[in-house]
């Protein structure tokens, strides 16, 4: 009885590993740790100075905080929002109309605790949401209006910007929420719910989402049975395109980031985060191309751009979550798929 006592103490004490047996790819450039629980990054590429590019980062607990980093991964204090109750995940838009003649970048985040989603305006950092927007509001289940994953699609039809929400636990039918984000003549900024879609099968959760804006299409993990497609526009439907990728995991599917090249060519990479490596997808037919391990612990969140950004991201720049409080940065040609 002992020996079981001093073996589970052991098992509990034992840090994540990477388990990958693929070469380990050692990051550019880890960041500075944050307080708790690292989560999913967001990059922003500075349209007047790339080397002056914003990656932030969520910071999971109650005290939590989107943290913003410059790309030698120094935390910008400045920048940084804090005293959010658990965000969970982060992402980025371009060119949001305040109204005919004011065009903002702007800034997602869920905020679990409050069930509701936060938006602020980038790089200055207002709010434009006046304290949240609420989420799943008519769930009788309180449970089921806990948001977690989040990802904003801007419409190559008529520019409008959308905010397409996950949550912990729902329904196996219309597990997310759409919400476009929309400006009155006030300059009040407000979400409205356009569509519920999506399946769920269940088995654990639903927190990676990602959007191709150019293709029109949104994934997401359904972490232990497949990633999922669907239109990101809310007038082509909502009918299921593709369920792929199962059998490229250990267990959980988790962090998406879509690596975008001209011609509808590309990447989508995908963490597979018990294994300790990344999957490569084609953003054409999202075959399985190859895995890499980029040597991080437990990834969950994921973020790549494919402009260079400086001297040490000449190809680009991929962000993946690690499990010790910190993010780490790749040249994208790290990756090989430049």
């Amino acid at each position: 009885m002992k020996n079981i006592f001093l073996f589970l103490l052991v098992l509990l004490a034992t840090p994540s590993c990477n388990t990958s047996k693929l070469p380990a790819i050692a990051p550019n450039v880890i960041t500075e740790k944050t307080v708790n629980d690292t989560d999913d990054p967001a990059i922003w590429v500075n349209p007047m100075d790339a080397s002056k590019s914003i990656v932030f980062g969520t910071d999971k607990e109650t005290n939590g905080a989107i943290y913003a980093f410059d790309l030698n991964g120094k935390i910008i204090e400045e920048k940084t929002i804090r005293d959010i109750r658990r965000p969970n995940n982060v992402d980025i838009a371009y060119g949001f109309a305040i109204n005919d003649t004011t065009k903002v970048d702007i800034l997602v985040f869920t905020e679990r605790e409050k069930s509701q989603v936060r938006l602020f305006s980038v790089p200055d950092m207002k709010p434009l949401d006046n304290g949240g927007f609420p989420v799943f509001a008519d769930e009788k289940n309180p449970e089921m209006r806990l948001p977690m994953g989040v990802s904003l699609y801007k419409s190559s039809k008529d520019q409008s910007i959308y905010a397409i929400v996950g949550r912990k636990t729902g329904p196996t039918q219309g597990y997310l929420y759409q919400y476009k984000i929309v400006a009155n003549d006030k300059g009040r900024v407000n979400a409205e719910l356009v569509r519920e879609f999506g399946k769920f099968s269940g088995k654990k959760e639903i927190e990676a989402i990602a959007v191709d804006h150019e293709l029109g299409f949104v994934y997401y993990s359904d972490e232990q049975h497949c990633i999922r497609k669907y239109y990101a526009e809310p007038s082509m439907g909502d009918v299921e395109l593709s369920c792929f990728g199962s059998e490229n995991f250990k267990s959980d599917i988790e962090g998406i980031a879509i690596a975008q090249y001209p011609n509808g060519e590309g990447y989508i990479i995908v963490s597979d985060q018990q294994r300790g490596q990344f999957n490569i997808f084609s953003r054409k037919t999202n075959a399985f191309v190859r895995a890499v391990n980029l040597s991080t612990l437990e990834t969950d969140g994921c973020e790549v751009v494919t402009v260079p950004l400086n001297d040490t991201f000449k190809s680009g720049l991929f962000v993946a979550m690690n499990d010790e409080k910190n993010f780490y940065f790749y040249d994208l040609e790290k990756l090989g798929i430049d």
